[in-house]
């Protein structure tokens, strides 16, 4: 089925262009949502008439993300969950779990915003995108911890806090915590006190 994008869809097109796509992903998605129009002739007369306006409601849509993009970009949400000792989740986080952290550090998105690659099963930090505008995407972090200090010690190691497989002796967390921390001083330039 060939349709007219109404808007940048990523890996598809751009605004204005005609591509063919599965009817169901058209019909499921693309229709219902209004970021595309079937291609008939009609439909490409209406479009080239309102190009001018649709492409300058993008533009401001654009640059109103690109303002709240500098201050969500690089943003770093706890998310507090179970898991056993290995570090595996009893479950999953999901797109609107993310939302809801974005939300509650103060800045609304929509959970259709947040763009998930794989689930995430483990704890630990986890980049995730947001798309506050199709050509406007940024990066949270999610710390996922078991609770509000294993996130901070988290933080700290810039890494998930390594766990004991059975069997095994459990790492020396303030050797680690230390090491990342002498780690982060010559990083910077500095030499770290005895």
């Amino acid at each position: 089925m060939d349709v007219i994008l109404l808007e940048r869809i990523e890996k598809l097109g751009q605004i204005g262009d005609v591509v063919s796509v599965k009817p169901g992903f058209a019909r499921n998605f693309l229709l219902p949502r209004k970021k595309a129009l079937r291609a008939t002739e009609d439909n490409k007369q209406r479009f080239e008439e309102q190009r001018a306006q649709i492409e300058a409601n993008n533009l401001k849509r654009k640059q109103e993300a690109e303002k709240i993009a500098k201050k969500v970009d690089g943003t770093k949400i706890v998310l507090i969950r179970q898991a056993s000792e290995t570090g595996m989740l009893f479950g999953s986080v999901s797109n609107r779990d993310i939302a809801d952290g974005v939300t509650a550090a103060g800045f609304t998105i929509d959970r259709r915003q947040v763009v998930l690659d794989k689930p995430i099963k483990t704890l630990g930090l986890h980049p995730v995108r947001v798309a506050l505008h199709p050509e406007v995407i940024v990066t949270v972090t999610a710390n996922v911890a078991k609770s509000e200090d294993e996130a901070a010690q988290q933080d700290k190691l810039g890494t998930a806090i390594p766990r004991a497989a059975a069997g095994e002796e459990a790492p020396d967390l303030d050797k680690l915590l230390e090491e990342a921390a002498q780690a982060q001083a010559e990083a910077s330039g500095e030499t770290p006190e005895a």
